[in-house]
């Protein structure tokens, strides 16, 4: 660990803590994947200790080509969500505890079993149940969406703001994961579609690459997780009013934002 992951991770703490987003950290330094991943650690470690929280799971993002291709790379990335930003169907959230939000409509897994490092597809699904949800990725910087690095995402743990989490099901076959298809309403009215295949063809391969990046730096996927799997439409700004994400065999979400 060097003393200048150290110094992005407390710029990124204090972003926090002051609720003030600061410029992309690759104005001052480049920082190699492994070096941002670092930096990410360090950076859920202080988060961990002042706010009294644990890791709930994770989040993968860009699984797909074109969200990739803004950061310039050709895998997913992972972000650590933790307990305090796990939130159930129905909730209201103040846009103001916010930077500068997005919506993402997500399918979560939430592990009944620890996973292996290198699980097979019925490995997994014999592992988790399932519920609709919503990530609302959000960063510490100035402007973020979609102008920053690699590095810029990955230390500011990948854009992680919250995820919202509705009603646990049996899981589907792998097959049915990608056929699932998304309605997004906002005030009652849809204002999206989509479908899995968006979620590197299917959501069960980002819990897949999941497992194998994380026992890459030393880490396990546990049992009572939730992992937010990848968006199926590109991200929207968030609005004041009511989201509902819709997704036929695994049920419906909702969120308020105020």
């Amino acid at each position: 660990m060097t003393q200048g992951n150290q110094a992005v991770a407390q710029q990124l703490f204090k972003a926090f803590q002051d609720h003030e987003p600061i410029p992309f950290i690759s104005k001052i330094v480049e920082l190699s994947e492994p070096e941002a991943y670092a930096t990410q650690d360090l950076l859920i470690e202080q988060l961990k200790d002042a706010q009294n929280v644990e890791v709930a799971g994770y989040k993968v993002s860009m699984t797909s080509a074109a969200t990739q291709s803004i950061a310039n790379t050709h895998e997913p990335a992972y972000g650590t969500i933790l307990s305090n930003k796990v939130f159930k169907h129905e909730s209201e959230i103040a846009v103001s505890d916010l930077f500068d939000p997005l919506i993402e409509p997500e399918i979560m897994f939430i592990l009944t079993a620890d996973l292996p490092q290198d699980p097979s597809a019925e490995e997994v699904l014999d592992s988790v149940r399932i519920a609709p949800g919503i990530e609302v990725p959000d960063a510490r910087y100035q402007d973020w969406f979609p102008n920053f690095t690699l590095g810029d995402l990955l230390a500011d743990n990948t854009a992680t703001g919250l995820i919202v989490v509705g009603e646990e099901v049996a899981p589907l076959s792998y097959d049915k994961f990608a056929e699932i298809q998304l309605s997004l309403s906002f005030n009652g009215e849809e204002i999206e579609t989509g479908d899995s295949t968006e979620v590197l063809g299917n959501p069960v391969k980002s819990v897949q690459w999941l497992a194998k990046k994380l026992a890459d730096h030393g880490k396990q996927l546990k049992a009572g997780q939730v992992i937010s799997s990848g968006t199926f439409i590109s991200p929207i700004p968030v609005k004041k009013g009511t989201y509902e994400a819709s997704y036929t065999d695994v049920g419906s979400v909702k969120v308020t934002f105020k």
